[in-house]
């Protein structure tokens, strides 16, 4: 289960860091700052997953 969590994770973060991208190149200030709260996002649950993984 643990490993589906990570990946999910890690797809939010990549997600966000294309948005973030697209953001930028299209000059949409709102899809960039919602790529920056989707790798924050993704940042912080994979945050959680390596301190449950401290105290398997």
């Amino acid at each position: 289960m643990s490993f589906i969590d990570k990946a999910k994770n890690k797809a939010e973060e990549l997600g966000g860091q294309g948005k973030e991208h697209l953001g930028k190149a299209t000059g949409d200030q709102d899809l960039e700052a919602e790529g920056h709260k989707d790798q924050a996002s993704g940042n912080l649950k994979q945050a959680g997953e390596k301190v449950k993984d401290v105290f398997k």
